[in-house]
């Protein structure tokens, strides 16, 4: 595929697994939200989706929405999420995206972020073309910070 004739083009990275740091001593049977989600190995992101347009040739800024799964009986909300993500140990791209409405997972569910902008192309555009055949990159440092059951935690990506 040619990026001349390509007007949106998607780069989907790969399930992740999550790790979490309680920010709060609230527990469940003796047991953190953190040291829960640490001892199933639960991935809570399992798609990001990057979308580079014309304009971010010249602005060197793309979009992204990721998808969010919750193998957990307790619903979860996603505040804010941090994340730099890059292929071969270069950082490609980075957001810092606090999320006015939070994103909700239900239980058992899964739930799209919806897409925000603001994702810096630390490349640059032109250089950041090499990655498209690829189709995935690595998340290279990602914190999401989760509420559940107004409890908050810290999920640090690993």
């Amino acid at each position: 595929m040619r990026f001349g004739i390509l007007l949106t083009s998607v780069v989907t990275l790969p399930f992740l697994f999550v790790a979490a740091a309680p920010a709060s001593d609230a527990t469940i049977g003796g047991l953190t939200i953190g040291a829960i989600i640490n001892a199933i190995g639960i991935g809570i992101v399992t798609d990001i989706n990057a979308f580079i347009t014309l304009d971010s040739l010249t602005t060197n800024i793309i979009s992204v929405n990721f998808d969010a799964k919750n193998p957990l009986p307790l619903e979860l909300t996603i505040d804010r999420v941090v994340s730099s993500a890059g292929l071969n140990g270069t950082v490609f791209a980075t957001f810092d995206q606090t999320f006015a409405k939070p994103v909700v997972v239900p239980i058992l569910g899964t739930k799209n972020s919806g897409t925000f902008g603001n994702v810096l192309l630390t490349q640059g555009a032109i250089a950041s073309l090499d990655i498209i055949p690829a189709g995935e990159l690595d998340l290279i440092n990602t914190n999401v910070f989760v509420r559940c059951v107004h409890t908050s935690l810290q999920v640090i990506v690993i």
